[in-house]
């Protein structure tokens, strides 16, 4: 079974036992939107000692607890699971997701860096991605960035330092 470093930040106990079942891990438990001050404490000596990957619900309340913890531990990592692969009968969530998707998710890992722009507006424009949902959920999906509107895609792609060249490769590499 694979060693994971860093701490897993993750929704709740059923997350937990999902990763255990994959991965040798160690969790801290956000208990959903409920994110104390201490729970944010205990994250943010986590990220100073080991490290910490952000693994939340690939919906509204996961991702409100992805930022705040992004707030306390600005270099944490991020995993991402799309919500195609995350949908069980009722619930939607990591413990739901499928396996495959977790160890995808974990295994692609980004860090987003406030630095110099990596891809202007106009050139963002230029790539069709606004009109466009579906070319938008692409360079999403290729470049493991989770999900949201397009100015949050721009946002990230900044954020990895991901060039319209490297966005214009990766779409022409998907379609050969």
């Amino acid at each position: 079974m694979k060693k994971i470093q860093e701490i897993v930040v993750v929704e709740g106990k059923t997350d937990t036992a999902t990763l255990k079942q994959l991965f040798d891990v160690d969790t801290i438990e956000t208990h959903g939107l409920a994110l104390s001050d201490q729970t944010l404490e205990l994250i943010k000596e986590a990220g100073k000692s080991r490290g910490v990957i952000v693994l939340t619900d690939p919906d509204f309340p996961g991702m409100k607890i992805r930022n705040q913890v992004s707030e306390v531990v600005p270099d944490c990592k991020h995993a991402f699971v799309e919500k195609k692969d995350a949908r069980g009968k009722k619930k939607l969530g990591i413990a739901e997701a499928r396996k495959e998707a977790i160890v995808e998710a974990l295994e692609n890992v980004v860090t987003f860096h406030q630095q110099q722009e990596s891809i202007t507006w106009k050139e963002f424009l230029s790539l069709d991605i606004i009109g466009d949902s579906q070319r938008r959920k692409q360079v999403y999906q290729l470049f493991h960035l989770g999900y949201g509107n397009a100015k949050t895609l721009f946002k990230r792609l900044n954020m990895v330092g991901i060039t319209k060249q490297d966005i214009q490769h990766a779409l022409k590499k998907e379609t050969q």
